[in-house]
């Protein structure tokens, strides 16, 4: 093979990520070679990523593979004894050109292929520029980086170190530049976003952050954000959601949990009637608005009663797109080391839980027959509405705006009548 492949796992911020490793490795030099951006989350996202790297071996058996991302900083000498891997690299080594012009002979030990530092020791994050998101129509935007809370299940901290902000100044030109290359839509993204600005001079908050940007960046046509813990919404976000057309209605929630006992054990900062609470409040603000939601069934302890809350907390909100995630023991987390599930509970709980968000989206797509709604078309022939909701759009132009009517929907998608669809 000739030039760089990256294989990306995981979160929006490893995709913007992976678009920096491969303009860094560039820079480098590096040629014939397959990088790895792992992600943590869960044993099932490390075991993709096992998978992954020996069938680029097989498929490039001349090519150079770098392992790098949260799996990597987290469990190093895992990737490091794989035959198939000739070098690991953190999170933070990842992002920088010399990382990938001292790259490791091939067929060193596996103490020498390791290129990985303490991630806690970093304090700062750097602005990453980048032009282009290969693959997508939308475009990320790095505000931060890191958390400083450690739920009991999450290992996400032990890879992407403290939190650390990117300066605001930073954010509005890269938006200038991504803007510039044709992106009409925007989406900041963070491990912990909504924690973002604590570090600057003068705590800027992530709503302040998102006004400044609309405000000096007016070209951007449409503001999203990441996934957020909705304790930690300010002011300055509640304006934007009930005055700011451009900053789009839909927030992604991270909820874990509907129970409150199992919240307290999950070492949250949020109760079942705060995110009930926000919910409502943000809809007041803006009725259209809709949620998305992560919720991880099976957690130790989980009672059916436990699991039933949850179940009914994503009812009472109503939630348009529900990421169930089976709990997953992650070694060196407070939760591995609680009385587990049996696993067989585990799954079929998550398998219920699936169902029931099956449910509420098509409950929220029945409200759209025969409205007329404006969309971003993307690649693979969909398209997405202001609310997040996906729309069936074969043949229309990728990086448009259409105003299209919505026939109905087929479950999962909305479904729009071609002689209705109109460029905007």
């Amino acid at each position: 093979m000739k030039g760089v492949e990256v294989i990306t796992f995981g979160c929006r911020l490893n995709t913007y990520e992976s678009e920096v490793m491969k303009a860094e490795a560039a820079k480098a030099g590096l040629d014939n070679a397959v990088l790895v951006n792992t992600c943590a989350v869960t044993g099932e996202a490390v075991r993709q990523a096992r998978q992954a790297i020996r069938r680029a071996r097989r498929e490039n058996p001349q090519a150079r593979i770098v392992v790098t991302g949260c799996a990597a900083q987290t469990t190093p000498d895992d990737f490091a004894n794989m035959p198939e891997v000739d070098a690991v690299i953190g999170n933070e080594e990842k992002l920088k050109s010399t990382s990938y012009a001292a790259l490791p002979d091939f067929g060193v030990s596996a103490e020498e292929k390791l290129r990985v530092n303490d991630i806690m020791s970093v304090t700062e994050t750097a602005p990453q520029m980048v032009e282009l998101i290969d693959g997508h129509v939308r475009a990320f935007i790095q505000v931060q980086n890191g958390c400083d809370h450690r739920c009991t299940f999450c290992i996400i901290p032990y890879g992407r170190g403290n939190s650390r902000s990117v300066p605001m100044g930073a954010v509005v030109d890269q938006a200038r530049k991504l803007v510039e290359s044709g992106y009409k839509e925007i989406v900041l993204t963070g491990v912990d976003a909504t924690s973002y600005g604590a570090d600057l001079p003068g705590s800027p908050s992530l709503g302040q952050l998102a006004k400044t940007l609309l405000k000096q960046v007016p070209e951007i046509r449409r503001l999203r954000l990441s996934s957020i813990d909705s304790v930690e919404i300010d002011r300055h976000l509640l304006d934007l959601i009930a005055d700011e057309p451009r900053f789009m209605p839909h927030l992604h929630l991270s909820l874990q949990h509907g129970d409150n006992l199992i919240l307290k054990r999950m070492k949250r900062r949020h109760s079942r009637e705060d995110a009930l609470n926000f919910c409502h409040e943000a809809r007041r603000l803006r009725p259209e608005m809709s949620f998305g939601a992560d919720f991880i069934a099976g957690f130790p302890t989980e009672t059916e009663e436990a699991f039933a809350n949850m179940v009914a907390l994503a009812e009472e909100i109503g939630i348009a797109n529900l990421h169930v995630f089976p709990f997953s023991p992650r070694e060196g987390t407070p939760a591995a080391r609680m009385p587990q599930l049996d696993r067989r509970v585990v799954k079929e709980r998550a398998a219920r839980l699936r169902e029931k968000g099956g449910e509420l989206l098509a409950m929220h797509l029945d409200r759209f027959a025969g409205t007329r709604q404006m969309v971003l078309a993307e690649r693979g022939g969909v398209a997405h509405t202001q609310d997040f909701t996906i729309v069936r759009t074969p043949d229309l132009e990728p990086g448009t705006f259409v105003e299209v009517e919505i026939a109905g929907h087929d479950g999962k998608y909305l479904m729009m009548r071609d002689i209705a669809a109109s460029a905007a």
